[in-house]
């Protein structure tokens, strides 16, 4: 059985996946109200995303039972891999929601939500290329507390955005739909959150 594997270019791979989905999502947002077609294919480039994601986490666990021995403990890489996994699913989520109820018109807090999604998949990417570094540990860490603050701010977002729709919108359905799209979109920062948490324990393991 081979020694290693190529697991830290895989997690890379995974990550800048991520990031499409993310950007993609961001796109999809802007163009809601005024870009049908960019809706359709960005809607399209999300679940392009996903699913490239998704083979590399079949690679990565593919991987794993073929390898003897691991540059990380094998509860890590699977946890890791799955955890950037549920980014882009939630994601893909999102995407799938604002086609299924309809919405149609992009808000301020909507978009707002989208850039600190994409803030956040971006500090993912980055934290996660310094696994393989042992000199960087501190700048892993340094990139999770990011994460963890642009979560706090996107939770701060989303509370606001609902409140705001309780004060002032009289279409329920349309309260309904928009709440249902905020939540989705603060759960995707707290997904990133959770890979933050599980790098900041490889870091800790690793330094």
């Amino acid at each position: 059985m081979p020694r290693e594997g190529r697991f830290f270019e895989l997690f890379d791979a995974h990550a800048v996946q991520v990031v499409e989905g993310a950007r993609a999502l961001k796109s999809l947002m802007e163009a809601l109200g005024n870009d049908p077609e960019r809706v359709k294919a960005m809607s399209e480039a999300v679940s392009v995303a996903e699913t490239r994601a998704d083979r590399i986490t079949r690679d990565t666990v593919a991987l794993l039972h073929t390898t003897f021995i691991t540059p990380l403990d094998r509860d890590e890489i699977h946890d890791l891999i799955n955890g950037m996994d549920d980014i882009l699913d939630l994601i893909q989520d999102a995407a799938h929601a604002i086609k299924l109820y309809d919405v149609t018109r992009g808000t301020p807090e909507g978009r707002q939500l989208c850039d600190l999604i994409l803030a956040c998949t971006e500090r993912v990417k980055t934290a996660v290329a310094l696994i393989d570094d042992a000199e960087a540990m501190a700048a892993m860490r340094k990139t999770c507390e990011e994460i963890d603050a642009l979560e706090s701010e996107a939770d701060r977002v989303m509370r606001n955005a609902i409140g705001r729709l309780f004060r002032d919108e009289q279409d329920m359905r349309e309260l309904f739909r928009l709440k249902s799209v905020y939540e989705l979109l603060e759960g995707i920062t707290d997904r990133c959150e959770d890979v933050a948490k599980r790098l900041e324990s490889i870091a800790l393991e690793n330094s």
